[in-house]
């Protein structure tokens, strides 16, 4: 397996708009972080993980432009606010594959309205939405996929487990039970939005604490704020087989 990380950022992403800190105006591009969202290859399935508002940048600069399904965490706009772009793998003779719980698809309809017209304008992106349960294995394109349910504050959201790894974002509390069902995964992903404690999101002691509970091969923290700090100097704060992750890093998996 290998995962590419198009986005490792929150909803503001780093740079802040408007926001001078050093780290938004720091030289290192990996802390240059576009929203949150990563594709997954995997015996013959690229699968992309969240569709947010930058992914026509994100797919355009990633190493292999190629995706066959969206895997959906959450309605908030900065994890699908880019499905508009998808329309050059959502043809209306080939509509492409969107897997997501029931309230996100209806959220959905609702947001995209003129994606399921009956008489769609031409070149109008074309889906087909497959409804998930909390803790279902479902079938993605024969890739068998298990969703992992936790909290977004009060929003029930979606983690996804494939093959080794684990991905989950945008949590901040998940039951033990599901933990325990992914102990010793090779490959933990994990949202660690910042150093202080946050009211909807894992912060980096939190996360350190899933990780410590889970005991995955490798862990890697995603969904930054600008104060998760420098990644260098954060970087260092980390034990080993923890890491944070950067727009364009490549992981590879077995």
């Amino acid at each position: 397996m290998e995962i590419e990380f198009l986005g490792t950022g929150t909803s503001t992403g780093v740079p802040q708009i408007k926001c001078s800190c050093p780290v938004c105006q720091s030289a290192d591009p990996r802390d240059k972080r576009l929203r949150q969202s990563a594709i997954v290859r995997y015996r013959g399935r690229n699968i992309l993980i969240d569709c947010g508002p930058d992914f026509r940048q994100q797919i355009l600069r990633a190493s292999d432009d190629n995706i066959d399904a969206l895997l959906i965490t959450h309605i908030h706009y900065d994890h699908v606010g880019g499905m508009d772009d998808l329309r050059p793998y959502a043809r209306t003779a080939h509509p492409f594959p969107v897997f997501a719980r029931g309230d996100v698809i209806e959220r959905l309809r609702v947001q995209l309205p003129y994606c399921f017209a009956e008489n769609p304008y031409p070149g109008t992106p074309r889906f087909t939405f497959t409804e998930v349960h909390d803790d279902e294995t479902f079938d993605c394109l024969g890739i068998a996929v298990r969703a992992i349910p936790s909290m977004h504050y009060k929003l029930p959201i979606l983690g996804f487990q494939i093959g080794p790894m684990a991905y989950i974002t945008d949590c901040k509390t998940i039951a033990d039970e599901q933990l325990e069902r992914i102990k010793g995964i090779p490959l933990l992903v994990l949202n660690a939005l910042r150093i202080e404690e946050h009211l909807s999101h894992l912060s980096l002691s939190e996360a350190l604490e899933v990780v410590e509970k889970v005991s995955p091969g490798r862990a890697v923290f995603i969904h930054f704020s600008h104060e998760i700090g420098f990644h260098a100097t954060t970087s260092r704060l980390l034990p080993s087989g923890v890491e944070l992750a950067y727009d364009g890093m490549k992981i590879n998996v077995e």
